[in-house]
């Protein structure tokens, strides 16, 4: 059987070399792939991921530059009106804040930097401080920028791309059908308008998922096509770590398997995009985090906006352990 079994994931793999899209019921094969077939399905995504970025890795940090104070009801986030996890509560960081996290970006060989503030949306004041930030970062550090300060106006994104925020990132997170049952005080559409909206401003368009928090593998397969719809240049695939003090607190882990076929799925749906293991990574995959580097291309290191990373030499240790090759400039 095993013979057939690997011809299978290459024949997937073959399709997304070619862009040729999978069909419905082949990408919920991928999600419904036996433990046995794990490590021919991964590579086979290998395949796909190294046809179009060989064996390198983009790192990126990420930096909580407005922590808690938002009037949003996501059920997810510790920093959501809802919450009652106990996080920081302050306001924009300053300029030279902002500015030393990027040296810290650049300290640990990540090449792409993300500047990230809860909300519903960048208020002047801090699209300005965000603005004069992100000046100086372009003129004097070799770093790509990505901005996530909530949903935007028109003239907000072309204000951003005007003062070189390279990427701007808002993530579907869910379903459109599963989305009401997330949040509640803005809507999928939402979402994806203000994606579109970047888009029309000439940013690099950002949008991904969070795992694990009640939708069904037919919902996670949407996702993944919707993104390849939205043409989302990175993809970071977040996997839910159930902060106590949200509403969905009591929301297991996903099975570390699991999550490498999610990973393996959106490879072979969005075959030349970044694929970003994002938050989560190191409590749902746990021992198994090098395997998701067969998929993925991308990770954060360091700390998320709440809760802790792993070591960031760990994670350089990781990479070198694989082989693969840490990429060291972005831009």
């Amino acid at each position: 059987m095993k013979p057939a079994i690997d011809m299978k994931w290459t024949d997937y793999a073959n399709k997304a070399i070619t862009k040729a899209e999978l069909t419905q019921e082949e990408a919920l094969q991928v999600l419904h792939a036996e433990d046995d077939e794990l490590l021919p399905l991964m590579n086979a995504a290998f395949l796909v991921r190294k046809h179009f970025f060989g064996k390198k890795v983009k790192l990126n940090m990420i930096l909580n530059a407005k922590s808690g104070l938002c009037p949003e009801d996501c059920g997810y986030c510790s920093q959501s009106i809802v919450s009652t996890a106990p996080v920081a509560k302050y306001t924009m960081l300053d300029k030279e804040t902002l500015l030393a996290g990027a040296r810290e970006a650049l300290n640990r060989k990540a090449g792409t930097y993300c500047i990230v503030a809860s909300g519903r949306g960048p208020t002047e004041k801090e699209l300005s401080q965000v603005e004069e930030a992100v000046k100086e970062i372009r003129a004097t550090m070799p770093l790509k920028i990505c901005a996530c300060l909530g949903i935007l106006s028109e003239d907000q994104a072309t204000r951003l791309k005007e003062a070189g925020v390279h990427r701007y990132n808002h993530n579907l997170n869910t379903s459109r059908k599963h989305y009401p049952d997330i949040t509640t005080t803005h809507t999928y559409d939402q979402r994806v308008e203000t994606v579109d909206t970047a888009k029309r401003a000439g940013l690099s368009p950002c949008s991904g998922v969070i795992i694990g928090m009640g939708e069904s593998d037919e919902e996670i397969v949407e996702m993944a096509f919707a993104l390849r719809t939205l043409d989302a240049d990175s993809i970071p695939v977040n996997f839910l770590n159930a902060i106590p003090g949200t509403p969905l607190e009591k929301m297991g882990r996903t099975p570390a398997q699991k999550a490498l076929r999610v990973l393996a799925l959106f490879r072979f749906v969005c075959p030349d995009k970044e694929i970003r293991v994002a938050g989560g990574r190191e409590l749902n995959l746990r021992s198994l985090q090098p395997l998701s580097l067969y998929a993925a291309n991308s990770l954060f290191v360091g700390d998320y906006l709440t809760t802790p990373g792993q070591e960031i030499s760990t994670d350089h240790q990781m990479i070198e352990d694989l082989g693969f090759e840490i990429e060291l400039c972005a831009l």
